[in-house]
């Protein structure tokens, strides 16, 4: 029999491509497997030139990392798929709209559609929702104000993606609203410390609702979160939302799949399993909270956090 595919969620990279290659070495470990998809909820930074990268990423100091993968220094040990969040080297990806390889084993996904990866059927929305551009025509980033305006989805990518049913995972940059007050409806006891109730837009939720896949993986608000969002004659869509790369624990996720059946999922780089088939997901599903100061593992010498850059 088959062993089963083992997938791994990142959240926001933010150009940090050595340490989640060891994060990703270290779950391979503890798994006893090959990783064999990752994919990447935006804001993954795949900036292909060293010295654009540190213009662009003016508001704060981030490695290039990936420069040396797009020179061929580096390789990208594991297929990883990404979307598009609201910082990104949007000049490159305005010619890939539908999609493309930005260095061996790197590839964009696209603005919006579906790709079958591994047998799953894979949904994905790049970008954030902002009203006044929703309905405006994508320009070419030849401006700063047209670079910015790139990290928005349009109406008509959102539509794409409403149309689409059968899907095993909805990748998204932003959360979907109304699951934080969800989740504070069946906080567990002792209670775990919820963000603010706005956060997420309207149109992902419309989507989640109307699309209704088993999966849906999100970043952008650097926090891990858990809820499943289901009623009567509605089946359930299980929503890991993952932190940004500066501490394995929430921003490391991972499934594992039987043909597309999910059977068991976890966070970090334990290995430890967090939810399996059958078994209720929402925010006791996390990993346990850490203490204060924590950061990730000091064997990987990756403790330093990264301030939000939403």
């Amino acid at each position: 029999m088959p062993e089963p595919l083992l997938v791994a969620a990142v959240g926001d990279i933010h150009g940090r491509f050595h340490r989640v290659e060891t994060w990703l070495d270290a779950l391979e470990q503890a798994r006893g497997r090959r990783v064999d998809l990752v994919l990447a909820v935006g804001d993954v930074e795949a900036f292909r030139r060293a010295d654009d990268h540190r213009r662009k990423a003016a508001k704060r100091a981030m490695p290039a990392e990936f420069a040396e993968y797009a020179d061929g220094l580096r390789q990208v040990k594991r297929p990883l798929y990404f979307i598009g969040g609201n910082n990104e080297d949007f000049e490159a990806l305005h010619d890939l709209q539908l999609g493309g390889t930005l260095a061996p084993n790197v590839t964009y996904l696209g603005r919006a559609g579906v790709r079958e990866l591994c047998g799953l059927r894979v949904a994905y929305l790049s970008g954030i929702h902002a009203p006044r551009f929703v309905d405006q025509p994508l320009k070419p980033p030849s401006t700063p104000d047209m670079v910015k305006q790139a990290g928005y989805f349009r109406t008509p990518e959102v539509e794409q993606v409403a149309e689409l049913r059968d899907v095993d995972l909805m990748l998204v940059h932003e959360w979907p609203r109304g699951i934080v007050q969800r989740a504070r409806e069946e906080n567990p006891s002792p209670p775990r410390p919820l963000p603010s109730y706005w956060i997420g837009n309207p149109v992902t939720r419309r989507l989640v609702d109307t699309v209704l896949p088993k999966w849906m993986l999100c970043g952008h608000s650097h926090k891990g979160f858990a809820v499943t969002l289901e009623g009567p004659g509605r089946p359930a869509t299980r929503i890991a939302c993952l932190d940004q790369a500066a501490r394995a624990q929430e921003s490391i996720f991972w499934l594992e799949y039987e043909g597309r059946q999910a059977l068991r999922a976890g966070w970090g780089l334990s290995g430890a399993i967090s939810w399996t088939a059958g078994q209720r997901w929402d925010m006791n599903s996390l990993p346990p909270l850490a203490a204060e100061g924590e950061g990730a593992p000091a064997e990987f010498g990756l403790g330093e956090a990264m301030p939000a850059r939403n």
